[in-house]
């Protein structure tokens, strides 16, 4: 059972209104493209219904999840919009995925015969979507197996090809070999939907771009775009702004990490606080302890690299290692008590804290930052 630790200060607040400024804000780019607003991985750590209802008032068109379980959770919150799974679902999931409504990604040939075998035993007519693999070599049909995985597709009563798509995998890279390869992926992409429409195959949807590719490539916005990551106010890379700011538009991050000073001590120089007494105080100082640790979604690896927190506006740096309820924070001769408000991401006053830091002192990506943020830690809507 995952438990939220609503009897602790500590908390996230997702923000509705800047999740809906992002969908809007995206869309001025991307013009008339549907809009898909992927919320798999409990919509990356900000909560799937919170979010999942926040794009779709924002207008997005759709939604998009990874795994069945995901979207049955979303039929099970009230969602009635349109779910794609992104992933083949396996055999042993497909009935429960279309007695979810949830569209299908259909990523091999087997998976095709599964797929049409389950719709033809359940009843109905059920939408599916084929995934091409132009490059990334994760998932998805090679361009030479297409017309075999179509003829089984197309031979069903049961089953209706509503898309056809592919997945980038540097679309955010702006060295000259990335752009030439995401070049290389739309061309071969291209070349199937011409190949399937000389069949008479003309699905509705088209789509290829992930969040990167709608902003980084014009020429990649097809039909729908699928939005993960700069859904919840972040971009994969820097030189993606470009597209938002011709438009006059900017991405507001949604996810604020708040907590409240459980406890404070006064600690002399030369002490050496937290496990493994790894930093030595060269200062008499206030140590603030903070309820958020690892098993929260705070990284060990945030200590060493020199990460802070804020506390009454103001940036603080841990006094030592992470542990897995705990921070402890070193503020100084500063007047720091018992209830003070605490960000660890987000903004207070004029300072704030990003993924995109965090990320920089954990060496890895804003999306495993967002992703890793615990089950326990509760949810917030706020506006």
């Amino acid at each position: 059972m995952q438990v939220a630790g609503v009897h602790r200060p500590a908390w996230a607040e997702i923000s509705a209104s800047a999740i809906a400024h992002n969908v809007r804000a995206i869309k001025a780019v991307v013009g008339d493209s549907l809009f898909c607003a992927v919320v798999k991985a409990n919509a990356y750590g900000h909560g799937a219904e919170l979010a999942a209802k926040a794009a779709l008032v924002g207008g997005a068109d759709l939604l998009a999840v990874a795994i069945v379980d995901e979207g049955i959770e979303l039929r099970a919150m009230g969602v009635t919009a349109p779910i794609l799974l992104l992933a083949e679902a396996p055999p042993d999931a497909l009935s429960d995925a279309l007695a979810n409504d949830l569209t299908l990604t259909i990523g091999s040939l087997d998976g095709a015969h599964a797929a049409a075998a389950s719709a033809a035993q359940g009843g109905g007519v059920h939408k599916v979507h084929l995934k091409v693999d132009t490059g990334m070599r994760r998932m998805g049909v090679a361009p030479g197996e297409v017309d075999d995985v179509i003829d089984v597709l197309m031979a069903s009563s049961s089953l209706e090809v509503e898309g056809v798509y592919t997945h980038f995998s540097v679309a955010d890279g702006s060295s000259a070999d990335a752009r030439a390869f995401t070049r290389s992926q739309i061309e071969s992409f291209g070349e199937v939907v011409v190949a399937l429409a000389l069949r008479g195959v003309t699905p509705k949807l088209l789509h290829a771009a992930n969040s990167a590719g709608a902003l980084g490539y014009r020429e990649a916005r097809l039909s729908m775009v699928r939005i993960g990551l700069s859904l919840y106010g972040y971009l994969p890379e820097p030189w993606l702004a470009l597209a938002l700011e011709e438009k006059g538009q900017q991405l507001e991050p949604a996810l604020t990490l708040r907590a409240k000073v459980s406890a404070v001590r006064r600690a002399e120089a030369g002490e050496r606080p937290s496990y493994g007494r790894l930093r030595v105080l060269d200062h008499a100082a206030t140590i603030a302890t903070v309820p958020f640790g690892y098993a929260d979604g705070y990284p060990r690896r945030l200590f060493a690299s020199g990460a802070q927190v804020l506390i009454n506006s103001k940036r603080y740096p841990l006094a030592g290692m992470v542990t897995m309820d705990q921070l402890l924070i070193d503020c100084g001769d500063d007047p720091v008590q018992v209830g003070d408000d605490v960000v660890l991401l987000g903004r207070q006053g004029d300072e704030v804290i990003t993924a995109d830091e965090w990320a920089a002192h954990a060496g890895t990506i804003s999306w495993e930052i967002l992703c890793g943020i615990g089950a326990r830690v509760p949810r917030t809507l706020v506006n």
